[in-house]
């Protein structure tokens, strides 16, 4: 069963990044050359996806332009002797196919995946946070695409482990580790933002997804939760009750870019893997610290 498509969220109004964000999509902010959205994205197409269904909300139309081509700008290029930079805006243009959905309230993440119900169909799918960044040979959705192939067509919860004292910043998994992989388990609960003497485990959920098309059932049954919202561990909960779901400690670095510290954190970490900027950084950082301890 082919994982076609990707369901990426991006109806949130990135307060935290207020007045940046004001007419701006928190998710066009750059990360070095790229803004945020770009290596989530990528992350699909290495991972073999075919279809982004964006579930946007007002105001985030940019996000469908910048994958789209755009004719006046790369004949501009041409015309001035950048044809390779025409060559990569030709490239981004036609690197996947995007749809998108307005989520006409931003009512939890359970509502924003049902959102996409009607674009999805009779398939499973994957869903990627564009606020969680992960860095890795092998792209995350494609170790939790490789699991579930392997498990049947399971669902499977994308989780990384965390120090025990951070639990309640994250969805902490229950379960016990499969017997062909320590790494894989089958997952009974997930536990919403559990203070550390309550986790089960220290396995937290950052936001990779690999869901069954039953998922919207259960999406469709849950109340309201926490914050008056439709909480996508619920659905998960319930699908667990009744059928396989997985759990996979995946490989990568993952950084959060929903706050200025995290965002800071992956920009000075891009630079610092890319060869062309490193050293720049370097300096930068070194002037910068003997600068401000004098």
């Amino acid at each position: 069963m082919k994982i076609r498509t990707a369901v990426i969220p991006v109806a949130g109004k990135g307060t935290r990044f207020l007045p940046a964000t004001k007419q701006t999509p928190k998710e066009l902010i750059p990360i070095l050359k790229k803004p945020m959205i770009h290596y989530a994205v990528e992350e699909a197409v290495l991972s073999g996806i075919e279809q982004i269904v964006f579930v946007t909300s007002s105001g985030k139309t940019a996000i469908e332009d910048y994958f789209d081509r755009n004719l006046e700008l790369e004949s501009f290029l041409r015309n001035a002797g950048k044809s390779e930079l025409a060559d990569q805006m030709k490239e981004l243009g036609t690197m996947i196919e995007v749809t998108s959905v307005r989520q006409k309230e931003q009512l939890g993440l359970g509502h924003a995946i049902n959102c996409a119900k009607d674009l999805i169909k009779d398939e499973a799918f994957a869903v990627i946070l564009g606020d969680d960044l992960v860095l890795n040979t092998k792209p995350v959705t494609k170790q939790l695409i490789e699991v579930s192939e392997a498990n049947e067509g399971s669902s499977v919860i994308g989780v990384m482990e965390v120090p025990s004292e951070e639990t309640y910043r994250y969805g902490i998994i229950e379960g016990k580790p499969h017997d062909n992989d320590p790494k894989t388990y089958l997952m009974s609960k997930m536990i919403e933002k559990p203070k550390p003497e309550d986790a089960p485990t220290n396995l937290a959920t950052p936001g990779r997804y690999i869901l069954r098309q039953e998922i919207f059932k259960y999406l469709d049954q849950i109340p309201r939760g926490v914050g008056g919202e439709y909480q996508l561990t619920d659905a998960i909960n319930a699908m667990a009750a009744e059928m396989n779901v997985h759990a996979h400690i995946f490989e990568g670095d993952r950084f959060d870019t929903g706050s200025l510290e995290g965002y800071l954190n992956a920009t000075v970490e891009f630079a610092m893997r890319d060869p062309a900027i490193k050293e720049t950084m370097i300096k930068i950082c070194k002037e910068k610290l003997n600068a401000y301890s004098n």
